[in-house]
């Protein structure tokens, strides 16, 4: 009898609800289960279960528990939770996520080197003329993310649950928590690493690096090299200054810093020495003036790119 009466009142409930009849208690009472303990008004299946077999299964605990002779009035409560479950099951009362997608987000940067932190606390420098693809808020096993263009520095927060994966063209590199240079220009990329251990792999090829080491991806070719020093300078949030050495180095530095490319008038320019300061927030156009006033170099520039005479 008190199992035909749950069942009596389970459907007097539904009913109710579904006719938009249900008084505001009743409906905090419906809205009570979802709210107090999954904290969502929505059903998410990789965090929940199957809600057919959550549904089943806490029903069948209820009637169990009901079957048992004079129960209190408030066992109405866990009958109306059941309830919510129930409808979950047949799509009744709220529709059910087809699966959890994350929101993607896009940051790009202009004539400027910029920075911005992600949910899970890693911190993401990019070099001018940038473009990075990242999710809102990381969802499941891993942590993807993808540089789209240009040149960054990742400083990847910890988490040995939550692999980071980032795409640059056509590699993939996966850390735990580390810090590691990308750059991607057209199909070629690099991967610098600074502190850690990284793995870059492409469709036929893997790599494991360890700090100080470089993998280059050239002519559909992944290898394994001495990192350039430029990338091991810390660019992307410290003054630098580079003292006497050639202005391949410190064209090298801009390249990674303003994603700009040199284009040299004559093959002598390279070895001329020189010292410069490299301000965190210095602009390209101050950097190179610096270099005139001291070598008499003249420099033309053109989007991406800067011809040196």
């Amino acid at each position: 009898m008190m199992i035909k009466k749950s069942k009596h009142i389970l459907g007097y409930l539904i009913e109710k609800s579904n006719r938009k009849r249900t008084s505001e208690a009743e409906e905090n009472v419906l809205n009570d289960f979802m709210h107090s303990e999954y904290k969502t008004p929505e059903w998410d299946t990789p965090t929940m279960g199957n809600k057919e077999q959550v549904s089943e299964k806490i029903y069948a605990g209820i009637l169990k528990h009901i079957d048992q002779k004079e129960r209190p009035v408030h066992y109405l409560r866990y009958i109306a939770a059941a309830s919510i479950l129930l409808l979950l099951g047949l799509g009744i009362l709220l529709k059910p996520k087809a699966g959890t997608v994350e929101k993607m987000l896009t940051f790009t940067t202009m004539q400027a080197p910029d920075s911005l932190k992600l949910g899970d606390g890693s911190t993401i420098y990019l070099a001018a003329h940038s473009k990075f693809h990242y999710p809102a808020q990381f969802t499941g096993a891993t942590r993807k993310v993808q540089l789209l263009q240009g040149n960054a520095f990742f400083n990847v927060a910890k988490d040995a649950q939550h692999p980071f994966i980032i795409t640059s063209g056509q590699l993939e590199t996966k850390v735990l928590g580390t810090s590691f240079h990308i750059q991607l220009s057209g199909k070629q990329c690099h991967v610098a690493v600074v502190t850690g251990k990284v793995n870059v792999t492409t469709a036929t090829a893997s790599i494991d690096l360890i700090p100080g080491e470089e993998a280059s991806f050239e002519a559909e070719k992944l290898t394994r090299q001495k990192a350039d020093k430029a990338l091991l300078n810390n660019w992307y949030k410290q003054d630098i200054t580079l003292n006497n050495v050639p202005l391949e180095e410190v064209f090298s530095l801009l390249h990674y810093k303003y994603g700009v490319n040199f284009q040299l008038a004559n093959t002598t320019i390279p070895d001329t020495r020189v010292t410069v300061f490299v301000a965190q927030k210095a602009s390209l156009e101050s950097i190179l003036q610096q270099i005139n006033y001291i070598t008499y170099l003249k420099f033309e520039t053109y989007g991406n790119t800067v011809k040196v005479n």
